[in-house]
């Protein structure tokens, strides 16, 4: 892709101030499939799989499917993002996991290379086995750091790093946990961060009140520095702050409620951050919270 094309993925002055989607299905097709969801919704950014995102299998793609995704994303000012699968886990105990999760990320990175995708979300994992965090975290760095020094393309994706909800030995819930994880991988140039609003809640951030959300990015910019919120899920909660559970819900249908979404847009580190849902109710439920975003932030 050229340097034209590729400037015209990232989210610009043409743009909403938060461009808002969602996660789309692509089997079948991440143009025929995914993109005609995504028009369903009216997203205006679309996050995707490139492989199953419950096993090891890296498939190569569609190279037709591919260039279609990727020439549609840039003449549409569409900006797409990757998802990793689940099963990643840097800081596992088992030799077997941390070798698979290396071949299972490289994939995602080069997938996402080749559909133009800007980044590459990622979980961070957690300290299994009872090892300590430390010996978690240098593990995360022997093994991920090299995979960022790989991305040397102009057009290659940001490898964006999302949080968990808090459960069993995470590596990385509240923001403070970036700090560490941070500087296991040297602050690499192209390391970023993809904030999940019900993981964020779940792990103890309250996004309620006046405040809540503002304090909570005010404490990620002071711990990652600023232009490193590259993308935000945004996906209400089930359940209630400090719950460390993972159960999003449909926005202002949960814990978290409508405001904190509103204030969410009008905070400096959100400017021009590009807002994903991954919320249930399938094609409808969607479309309404895609729609519910954009009213909060052009109201």
């Amino acid at each position: 892709m050229s340097s034209d094309q590729r400037s015209s993925l990232r989210p610009s002055p043409s743009l909403p101030r938060n461009p808002v989607g969602g996660h789309v299905p692509v089997a079948g097709g991440l143009h025929s499939v995914g993109l005609s969801y995504a028009r369903e919704l009216k997203a205006e950014t679309v996050q995707v799989f490139v492989a199953n995102p419950r096993g090891w299998a890296t498939p190569v793609g569609n190279p037709r499917q591919d260039e279609a995704f990727r020439q549609a994303c840039a003449e549409e000012s569409v900006p797409a993002y990757v998802h990793a699968p689940y099963l990643i886990n840097f800081g596992s105990h088992t030799e077997a996991t941390v070798e698979r999760s290396v071949e299972s990320l490289r994939h995602s990175l080069r997938r996402g290379r080749e559909i133009g995708a800007l980044g590459v979300v990622v979980h961070t994992g957690s300290a299994t086995g009872g090892r300590e965090r430390a010996v978690a975290l240098r593990q995360v760095r022997e093994h991920m750091l090299p995979l960022l020094e790989e991305l040397t393309h102009d057009d290659d994706p940001f490898l964006l790093l999302e949080s968990t909800a808090g459960q069993g030995a995470s590596l990385c819930s509240r923001t403070w946990d970036f700090g560490p994880y941070f500087e296991a991988l040297d602050a690499h140039p192209k390391l970023g961060v993809c904030l999940d609003t019900c993981h964020i809640f779940a792990a103890g951030h309250d996004l309620t009140g006046p405040s809540g959300m503002h304090q909570t990015l005010d404490l990620l910019v002071d711990t990652v520095g600023e232009g490193r919120l590259k993308l935000i899920h945004a996906n209400d909660s089930k359940d209630v702050v400090g719950s460390h559970k993972d159960r999003h819900e449909n926005i202002g249908a949960g814990h978290i409620g409508e405001d904190p979404f509103r204030a969410l847009m009008t905070h400096p580190a959100t400017e021009g951050v590009p807002l994903i849902i991954e919320t249930p109710g399938g094609r409808e439920g969607h479309a309404a919270d895609v729609e519910r975003l954009k009213k909060l932030r052009d109201g």
